[in-house]
Order: structure tokens, then C-alpha cells, then sequence
């Protein structure tokens, strides 16, 4: 199969983006917004590496994250079906979490974007320069 040229990729985005229902459109702003943000990649990515971990274990690989968000977090990443959480039924309680399938398909589609960000970083530094001196 042949890779797609940009203008090409831009023609099928523009197809896709015109053929989404309003409530298709509004579950794709819903889910990219959460699930994009900073505390979310970083649960995605960790689980991706690290496999099943319990809650504290997952707070300890993210540097500064709170209980308050790695909670919130976890929940709304479950409610999108993005991680799976296992309780064992037990005393104490213990809980994991879990990529599910579409949970590792969405990583494995955000390391080109993260690859791209990274070998662009000095180009976005350097506009954000050129624009602040504006």
C-alpha cells in the first residue's frame, strides 16, 4: 500500500471531519480533550510500558500528579474505555488498571505525533521566540 501524499491526508481529514454528526463531532472534542491532556497521556504511556498497576503505583510514576487527579483521571480514561479497572474484592481492597485494546490502539497512534513533537521542539521554541519579540 502507498503512503498517502499530505494533500491527500488533508482531502480524507476534511471527508471525515464533513461526514461526522454533530454528536460524533462533539465525542471526539469530548475524548481528544481529556484524554490528550498531560495527566492522561502520562497514565496511558505508563500502563502501555509498565502493564496492570495499582492506583499508588501509578501516582508514583507521575511526578507531581495529586490523588484528587490521578483519580479523576483513571475515571474518565475507564468511562472512554481507554483503561480497565479490576477490583479484586478484597480486604484491603485491591484495585488495577489496565490498557484495554482501544487503550493500546490510541497509544500506539500517539508516539508518531509524540516523535514529531520531539524532533520539532527547537522549531516550536524558535517561533514562539520570533512571535513573543512581535
Amino acid at each position: 500500500m502507498n503512503a498517502m501524499t499530505e494533500e491527500e491526508v488533508i482531502r480524507l481529514s476534511q471527508a471525515t471531519c464533513d461526514a461526522l454528526s454533530d454528536e460524533d463531532d462533539g465525542l471526539k472534542r469530548e475524548v481528544l480533550t481529556h484524554a490528550g491532556n498531560r495527566w492522561s497521556l502520562g497514565i496511558v504511556h505508563t500502563l502501555g510500558v509498565e502493564g496492570k498497576l495499582r492506583h499508588a503505583e501509578i501516582g508514583r510514576r507521575l511526578a507531581g500528579i495529586t490523588q484528587r487527579m490521578l483519580t479523576r483521571s483513571l475515571r474518565q480514561l475507564e468511562r472512554d474505555g481507554l483503561i480497565a479497572r479490576c477490583d479484586h474484592g478484597e480486604v484491603p481492597p485491591r484495585v488495577d488498571y489496565e490498557l484495554t485494546p482501544l487503550g493500546r490502539s490510541f497509544l500506539v497512534r500517539m508516539v508518531p505525533l509524540w516523535t514529531w513533537l520531539l524532533e520539532h521542539a527547537e522549531d516550536f521554541r524558535a517561533a514562539r521566540v520570533r512571535f513573543d519579540q512581535v
